[in-house]
């Protein structure tokens, strides 16, 4: 069984995978910038959705 999965090889996975790490937390901070942004727009403020929306009419699902 040890022969299935090949042989291992001891190499450093997180060390120069960083940029890739710093990366994704700079746009997922900006999608969320983004979405929060949109939420607060005028287009988009009276959006049954939205969970910001000021008066929330009884909407059954």
């Amino acid at each position: 069984m040890p022969g299935f999965l090949g042989k291992k090889f001891s190499g450093p996975v997180a060390k120069p995978m960083w940029p890739f790490y710093v990366s994704g937390l700079v746009i997922l901070y900006g999608v969320n910038a983004a979405a929060g942004a949109m939420m607060t727009a005028d287009e988009y403020k009276d959006d049954p959705r939205n969970p910001l929306r000021k008066n929330p009419t009884s909407d059954s699902h």
